[in-house]
């Protein structure tokens, strides 16, 4: 089947919202001489944040006494808040936007974010009227790396598994992406490449390494299904 549409995961794959978020706990931690290390951080990275890894929790364990709670996460949200909105589109997005558009591929987000967090995001960055769908944890009630939100995807957009490709920057996405049977591209993070993935489709270092058409051709000689 020929391919008619593209998924893609939102957060560290079209922004990256992993490594700011990271970056803000790293500065925390470095006030109380402390080092969060990105394969701790990448515990939580891709999911709904429900890890059992809790990095205020962990940094009390390492001053051995009680924090500010409060106070620290109004001060790290909004330095993450500030670094975020300096952050730019990631390399490749819009090309292959672009170019799935002028393709006639239809285009989806989804993501184990809230609308609240994605909507916003993307209406900031003129993304959001470029996609026909965008499914969001709170449409499935579920986070990856179960598969509802992509196979949701699938449906809203109105094509079968084989007719679509994935674009996922974390383990559990790629996970994900394979339980619902479809093709993925992996394009990890800064945050998330140190993390040990399940064997993708494809691997890049970034969107902008390979052009939708070499995708297409890459994906009609290799199949389809993840």
């Amino acid at each position: 089947m020929p391919i008619r549409a593209l998924i893609f995961d939102f957060d560290g794959l079209i922004l990256d919202t992993e490594t700011p978020e990271y970056q803000s706990w790293q500065e925390i931690y470095q006030e109380f001489g402390c080092t969060l290390l990105p394969e701790t951080w990448g515990q939580i990275v891709g999911g709904n944040g429900s890890s059992a890894f809790d990095p205020m929790t962990y940094l009390e364990s390492l001053v051995g006494r009680p924090l500010d709670r409060a106070g620290l996460t109004a001060r790290r949200r909004a330095r993450d808040t500030a670094i975020i909105a300096a952050s730019p589109i990631l390399p490749g997005v819009v090309d292959m936007l672009t170019d799935a558009h002028r393709a006639g591929l239809r285009l989806a987000i989804a993501s184990s974010s809230p609308h609240s967090w994605v909507d916003t995001h993307l209406t900031r960055l003129g993304l959001y009227a470029r996609f026909d769908a965008i499914i969001c944890v709170d449409d499935v009630g579920i986070a990856k790396p179960d598969p509802g939100l992509f196979l949701r995807a699938a449906e809203v957009l109105g094509v079968a598994r084989e007719e679509a490709i994935i674009f996922e920057d974390s383990p559990n996405g790629v996970l994900a992406a394979k339980r619902a049977g479809i093709f993925c591209v992996a394009v990890p993070n800064p945050i998330t490449r140190l993390l040990a993935f399940e064997p993708p489709g494809l691997r890049l270092q970034s969107l902008a390494d390979l052009s939708l058409d070499a995708l297409l051709a890459h994906v009609q000689k290799n199949g389809a299904t993840d």
